[in-house]
């Protein structure tokens, strides 16, 4: 979708989005629940042009802030489950992280625990927020509002094995 498009999510549309949205939240207990919103909401303050591409799995759901509704080329994710609410660093690997608050052995992604709202507006995790922000290979659009788009990830097709 162009930048000219980014608009053209109808009102009915964003409504569905968010409806799927929520009940996808309203499956955790309150203080998840309460979190995941505050979370969201700072992270659309931060990033107001980012799509938010939903990605629900059994036991949780992903939501993946990025410049396109693609959600692979996200730069930062939240994710919700009955354990917690865990944002993710999708170039977490080559973030400076002086205070060692980035877990996580993946080969790109790392993820740090949110404990409260407060946890976003510590100066050591707003710089990891920055930082990449910064490393963001698509930019993020300089006007406009992003919107929620729902991937299923029950309609995604499984890979197929290669024959040997």
């Amino acid at each position: 979708m162009s930048p000219s498009e980014r608009d053209t999510q109808s009102a009915v549309e964003r409504q569905s989005a968010e409806a799927e949205l929520s009940t996808l939240i309203a499956r955790f207990a309150p203080a998840h629940r309460e979190l995941i919103d505050a979370s969201r909401r700072w992270l659309r303050e931060r990033l107001p042009t980012a799509y938010e591409v939903v990605y629900e799995y059994r036991d949780f759901f992903v939501i993946s802030y990025s410049p396109s509704e693609h959600g692979y080329e996200g730069v930062l994710a939240l994710r919700g489950s009955e354990h917690g609410v865990k944002l993710y660093f999708n170039s977490g690997k080559k973030l400076q992280d002086p205070a060692k608050l980035l877990q996580g052995p993946g080969k790109q992604a790392r993820w740090i625990t949110l404990e409260g709202e407060a946890t976003l507006a510590r100066p050591a995790v707003v710089s990891l927020i920055d930082e990449t922000i910064a490393l963001s290979r698509v930019p993020f659009a300089s006007a406009g509002s992003g919107w929620v788009v729902s991937r299923s990830a029950a309609a995604k097709k499984p890979r197929r094995r290669e024959p040997a």
